[in-house]
């Protein structure tokens, strides 16, 4: 009786270990829900303690990856991406280019410069429950903002002058919706000015060794008369990407569909929308971030994690009006004509 016991105990720790682990098909969507409902409980910059093991982005392994290697499967199509000036697929832990398209080349990457934004937060901000007060820069800032979906058109509550915001929903707003009087607000939270942040931003940049990137704005809007001096390359968004995987909170909040983010005081509540079309779409997806402007033209960032859920993949295109297909087509390939080993 003893030994059946025994057994019957370990048969039941195994079982529980299966349940609760990332294996498990429906921890997915529970971490999603469990990030989207949850926002009493904001996480620090250094805390993750609320953040779920279950998190894709998450894998016990991670240190380990930089072992492996993609290696390309032999007789194997070749990709093309025709819509897009620039592209480029790079696995995050060993930084091998699978796949590159004009990958050096210098361009405006428009909002794709908020995970810049969002990575150095979180980075130098020691708590996400920090408070940042909206002034009158922010609330007549150009194109998409709280409230504004798309230039011109604003069919939920603004921001408004002087009310306070904690780090943490200016986060969600700038990642989530693209909305540059977020980026605004948290830039010159750290720098004081949009300038003075910029200047953080390059430096980190150099840090980061971005040879191709020059930043002017932490929202990637394009000051008039500067437009030539703000620019990234495919290669080194793909960089920044690896980078901003180190904070998983980033993209806990890219994967959040909706949210509601309120003033410190209450009586301010702004809807917060996902610009990301491929949540729930694709298999592994870790989140993406939307860009555009006239010059820029439609860009897009995406970080995925193969089916072991073991090796991360960065995907960019810049000035693609296919985008969301390209995205999907170049993950598609990525998945099917590579292995790591």
């Amino acid at each position: 009786m003893r030994r059946t016991a025994v057994w019957l105990l370990i048969i039941g720790v195994g079982f529980g270990g299966w349940f609760f682990s990332g294996s498990h098909p429906f921890h997915f969507q529970i971490a999603l829900l469990s990030a989207h409902f949850n926002e009493s409980e904001t996480p620090t910059v250094r805390g993750i303690s609320t953040v779920s093991r279950e998190d894709p982005v998450i894998f016990e392994s991670r240190h380990n990856a930089v072992q492996f290697v993609p290696q390309r499967k032999p007789n194997t199509r070749n990709l093309a991406v025709p819509n897009a000036h620039a592209a480029v697929i790079m696995d995050v832990d060993s930084g091998k280019i699978l796949y590159a398209q004009n990958a050096d080349e210098e361009r405006q990457i428009a909002s794709l410069t908020k995970l810049m934004t969002a990575l150095i937060t979180v980075e130098q901000v020691k708590n996400l429950n920090e408070l940042v007060t909206i002034d009158e820069e922010e609330v007549y800032a150009p194109g998409t903002r709280v409230g504004c979906p798309r230039s011109g058109f604003c069919n939920g509550n603004r921001l408004q002058i002087g009310e306070q915001l904690t780090v943490y929903n200016l986060l969600k707003a700038a990642l989530m919706n693209s909305a540059n009087d977020s980026a605004i607000a948290l830039g010159k939270h750290l720098g004081g000015t949009q300038n003075g942040f910029a200047k953080i931003m390059n430096t980190k940049a150099k840090e980061m060794g971005l040879e191709h990137t020059n930043f002017c704005t932490p929202s990637g809007l394009e000051p008039d008369g500067r437009e030539t001096e703000c620019y990234s390359s495919a290669a080194d968004v793909a960089r920044i990407v690896s980078e901003a995987l180190k904070h998983d909170i980033l993209w806990q909040i890219m994967r959040m569909p909706d949210a509601t983010i309120t003033s410190a005081d209450g009586k301010e509540s702004h809807n917060i929308f996902n610009t990301d079309m491929l949540l729930g779409q694709v298999q592994g997806l870790i989140g993406t971030k939307t860009g555009f402007t006239p010059l820029a033209g439609y860009s897009l960032l995406a970080a995925v994690y193969d089916p072991s859920q073991k090796h991360r993949v960065a995907v960019v295109v810049l000035d693609d009006s296919q985008r969301w297909q390209d995205i999907q087509t170049m993950l598609s390939w990525t998945m099917s004509n590579h292995t790591w080993e």
